[in-house]
């Protein structure tokens, strides 16, 4: 028996979030499983969650991602913890390193040790789950701080309320192999970018396999998010919409980093794409950005987009499923998103 995939969607953050959130409503009702509202330099994600959380009943309701940098690990837990009370036991924390660009030119704050410190606010969040109190003494992170360091007067607490669960869902973004290798280990579900589902498990297999060694049973098989635009259309509208998708890929793989800094570009690699990536943040960086989008590969374009008649768009679906997506994230492309979904959803459960 095929299993069921959740159907998935990146919910608006640009324009006016009361307006997202009233059209999530409808989403819902259509058979969405799980809405993810990311977290930029705009709107934090927060405040949307939390309304989202009180016009919605049954949509699973993540972050994703919050930047690890940008919360100190207990308000992240506090935050969590909140959300999923408010929620009824709906929320999934989404958590990732972001990158230098944001991190430093945002928020301030030295873009270090990424992956250990995402381990540690990880653990320290559970403990906080847990309601223990929070004894914490690690590279990036000491709980309490010690005398040194401050006043002396630091005493070790734990949550004042009682959590809906203690086991509230980890996921994180990641695309480097150690990165990946430490999803695959300690989290609940793992949110690539960028993901090409007939060439996944060429750049991340390894990396997934080694992590998946180490994993705790009691965690469960791990989550994986991953998709793309979906419209059941003719050829030409199809090749429209695959074209819909040059803005961010150049956006992100010629322009999310300085050169040797950027790890969009460096999956692009490892995926057989070195002179398109190269040519793409070359264009990019020297201003050329509608020559940047003309470069970014018309193959990588029709692998992850799922767009065409209904054959194709089903014979793409099935590829993310074999290539481990257990969570289909959509961008319906069309005038009616919530029967779209409904299509997509008779298809996956």
């Amino acid at each position: 028996m095929v299993s069921p995939m959740k159907l998935s969607m990146m919910l608006s953050y640009a324009g006016d979030p009361v307006e997202a959130a009233n059209a999530a409503v409808g989403l819902e009702k259509a058979g969405l499983d799980v809405g993810w509202v990311p977290e930029l330099y705009g709107f934090d994600a927060i405040s949307i969650l939390g309304y989202l959380a009180a016009k919605t009943d049954t949509m699973l309701l993540g972050s994703a991602i919050l930047p690890i940098y940008s919360r100190t690990p207990t308000l992240t837990a506090m935050t969590a913890a909140g959300l999923d009370a408010v929620s009824e036991g709906r929320f999934i924390l989404g958590i990732g390193a972001s990158g230098p660009q944001v991190i430093e030119g945002w928020h301030g704050v030295p873009y270090d040790r990424p992956i250990g410190r995402q381990k540690e606010l990880i653990d320290i969040c559970r403990k906080v789950w847990r309601r223990e109190r929070v004894e914490h003494d690690g590279p990036s992170y000491q709980l309490p701080l010690p005398s040194d360091q401050g006043t002396g007067l630091g005493k070790p607490l734990k949550l004042i309320n009682h959590p809906k669960r203690a086991d509230i869902p980890v996921y994180i973004a990641s695309l480097g192999p150690k990165n990946v290798e430490v999803t695959a280990e300690i989290a609940d579900g793992w949110l690539p970018a960028f993901f090409h589902p007939d060439k996944a498990n060429d750049v991340w297999g390894e990396a997934l396999k080694a992590g998946h060694a180490k994993r705790d049973p009691a965690l469960g098989p791990m989550e994986v998010v991953a998709g793309g635009a979906v419209a059941i259309c003719d050829e030409d509208q199809a090749k429209k919409i695959r074209d819909g998708g040059r803005f961010m890929t150049a956006l992100y793989v010629g322009g999310m980093g300085a050169k040797g800094k950027n790890f969009y570009n460096n999956i692009f690699r490892q995926y057989g794409y070195e002179e398109e990536a190269e040519t793409i943040q070359d264009l990019y960086l020297s201003g050329r950005k509608e020559e940047a989008m003309a470069a970014v590969p018309d193959d990588f374009l029709e692998a992850t987009a799922m767009v065409g008649d209904e054959g194709r768009v089903r014979e793409r679906i099935q590829a993310y499923r074999d290539a481990g997506v257990t969570q289909l994230q959509i961008s319906p492309a069309g005038p009616d998103p919530a029967a779209l979904i409904e299509k997509i959803k008779s298809w996956v459960a």
